[in-house]
């Protein structure tokens, strides 16, 4: 193992002492080191004590899986991504056999029948022939091999292989013992394959991006620890060299924790935040139960992050969504992984959200989430028994180091409008050209909106993203101006940020002038502001413009979800989910809109908006060296919506 200097942030000052050798000390022996009890403790396991939805839901679906062949994995699927930039047959492919593994490892925990147990086994065996855990997107075979096909010689460690070696640590911690006598060396298998593709090139190969050694720290780093440290706990039966990686895991972790800001807030949005906080919560919960609480504690930045999720909530299952989130995200988020946390740091407004989402009828948990988190809930009687309750939907929301806005009339409902507006940077972590972005949702479903992103292909993340159509800021409620829309990286971004909230209104003004790449742009101040007396939403956005001939136009840009019927100086909206009507009125009022209906192919977006999306461009002409436009949002009445000269947008 390369001998480094080793990170110092929040865990090491927290736990000055840690490094191997007081982790061969404290840590607890593998088969006690995972939070969830194996299925010899027949108290816990027989089938009748689990949660009734949770077990009539898997039990169906793997009753349906049973003597099916397992998903096969073919190489031209693996290949597409290097071809045509399809990753998502292929993965789906992968997601399918992971979650039957899942499903069945709980029944032949709850049964110990022999049919479950070969089922198990089989999903087992399976991924331990797959040629590659890591997703093909993430597979440097090209760059380093000029392959399409993974290099069985030198694995990728990616989230991929990270997921499948947890799985397979939490299918033989709950089985083992069952496993060994139904199928005597399939754990010295488990233990092979973990060791080569994921535990010896985490230790070894330490040029891994997502490790951040070159400041740029991310959701992967939180995933992959998370997942190499089940891994390491359960699958290293040497003491001193499973201290070791752990330390390494440890400063991992440490790394991650530190590049959180204060206010707990995620720059690649809500639904990251699963996949990155939550996961680091996570990892040292299970870190202080493997250790006997030796390391226990959660650092300041993450028992702020606990609250990000509430404070993201537009209403029902609709979220403030930015970077490549979704503005409704799949329900079958792990909530009693944030219920966990919550009561861990006493966030009761956290508690409340998360406690929201507990439905009694539905599964306490299900597989979507992995094998893990699945297990965990499955034990956590807590959460099992909770009342659901009514979330917490915080009046005003201000995040200074994602500089986000969010602000609604009064706390506790979703009635009338909520404001939320950006100005950050467009160097982002799943970045979108959106610095001065404006989202307004009436009774907590988004009418202006952030499209979020299609499904991910090569392009997503390679040089030609910003030619998809949902990251550039002309799909974005920004201006465009002069012709020109925003650039990407970290020089674009929001200057003189200013929030300012009190009982009358909330409001958030910046100069958005630096997000364009024109000399000529002196100053954009943007200002978004909810009136809390009348329940309006006003934007004026003013600025100050160097003389340049000639010019393209400069247009004010709108994205809606909902049905568009245009008039001079205003349009109606009719929002989706029987939300209810807006209406917008603008000044200067001879400024004229068009609308463009964009149909929604990809059914990610469809999934979330349905078939269309609408974008207003309304023309402020050459716009002059000074000038202002003011726009006003305003819930309206059938009567308001149907009255003044209107006409409806086609091709709804």
């Amino acid at each position: 193992m390369p001998a480094v200097d080793r990170f110092s942030g929040p865990l090491a000052a927290a736990w000055p002492d840690v490094g191997p050798a007081m982790l061969e000390r404290v840590l607890e022996p593998p088969e006690r080191t995972l939070p969830v009890p194996p299925a010899q403790e027949r108290a816990v396991w027989e089938e009748a004590r689990l949660d009734p939805p949770t077990m009539t839901h898997l039990r169906a679906r793997a009753v349906e899986d049973l003597g099916r062949p397992w998903p096969s994995l073919p190489a031209r699927h693996y290949a597409r991504y290097f071809r045509d930039g399809d990753r998502d047959t292929y993965e789906q492919l992968v997601f399918a056999r992971q979650r039957r593994l899942s499903r069945a490892a709980v029944l032949a925990a709850a049964t110990l029948e022999p049919d479950w147990l070969d089922e198990v086994v089989d999903g087992v065996v399976a991924l331990c022939e797959q040629s590659s855990w890591c997703w093909p997107a993430h597979d440097d075979t090209h760059t380093r091999h000029h392959a399409v096909l993974p290099t069985v010689t030198d694995p990728v460690l990616d989230l991929g292989a990270g997921e499948v070696a947890a799985q397979l640590a939490w299918v033989d911690h709950l089985l083992g013992g069952p496993l060994d006598q139904h199928t005597p060396g399939l754990r010295t298998r488990v233990r092979h394959e973990v060791d080569r593709r994921v535990l010896t090139p985490f230790a070894e190969r330490r040029d891994w991006h997502w490790l951040g050694l070159d400041g740029d720290v991310h959701n992967w780093s939180a995933w992959i620890h998370g997942n190499v440290l089940v891994a390491a706990l359960r699958l290293l039966d040497d003491p001193p060299r499973r201290a070791a990686v752990v330390d390494l895991v440890i400063e991992g972790l440490d790394r991650y924790v530190a590049s959180l800001p204060l206010d707990g807030a995620v720059d690649e949005g809500y639904g990251y935040w699963w996949q990155g906080a939550c996961r680091a919560i996570e990892a040292l919960d299970i870190l202080a139960h493997a250790s006997g609480g030796a390391l226990d504690g959660v650092p300041d930045a993450l028992r702020d992050t606990v609250a990000f999720p509430h404070r993201m909530h537009l209403g029902g299952d609709w979220y403030l969504n930015h970077a490549d989130g979704m503005a409704r995200p799949p329900g079958s988020q792990p909530w009693d992984a944030l219920y966990r946390a919550a009561r861990r740091v006493g966030d009761q407004d956290a508690l409340a959200h998360a406690a929201a989402h507990r439905d009694h009828a539905a599964p306490v948990a299900d597989e979507e989430q992995g094998l893990g988190r699945l297990l965990r809930a499955l034990n956590h009687p807590e959460w099992i028994r909770v009342a659901p309750g009514a979330p917490p939907l915080t009046r005003d929301v201000w995040l200074p180091s994602v500089q986000v806005l969010l602000a609604r009339p009064v706390r506790g409902s979703t009635a009338g409008l909520t404001l939320a507006i950006k100005g950050g940077h467009n160097g982002e972590h799943h970045n979108h050209n959106d610095v001065g972005g404006l989202v307004v949702a009436l009774h907590g479903v988004p009418v202006l909106v952030d499209a979020g992103r299609p499904t991910y292909t090569a392009q997503t993340f390679g040089p030609d993203r910003y030619d998809i159509w949902t990251m550039q800021s002309t799909w974005h409620n920004v201006p465009e101006i002069r012709g020109t829309a925003q650039a990407v990286g970290h020089a674009y971004r929001a200057r003189d940020v200013v929030a300012v909230i009190d009982p009358v209104s909330s409001q958030l003004s910046l100069d958005i002038a630096a997000a364009y790449p024109r000399a000529d742009v002196r100053r954009w101040r943007r200002t978004a502001r909810l009136e809390r007396d009348s329940g309006r939403i006003v934007v004026t956005d003013a600025w100050e413009l160097a003389p340049a001939a000639p010019v393209a136009p400069t247009r004010f840009h709108l994205l809606v979800a909902g049905d568009v019927r245009l008039g001079k100086g205003r349009a109606a909206i009719t929002a989706r989910h029987g939300a209810g009507r807006l209406t917008l009125t603008w000044q200067p009022a001879s400024a004229p809109a068009t609308a463009t209906v964009r149909p929604l192919d990809d059914p990610m977006l469809a999934g979330v908006w349905g078939r269309t999306l609408t974008r207003l461009e309304i023309d402020l002409g050459a716009a002059t060296a000074t000038g202002a436009f003011v726009l006003t949002v305003e819930e309206s009445s059938a009567r308001d919506v149907s009255s003044g000269e209107v006409s409806d947008v086609q091709g709804r």
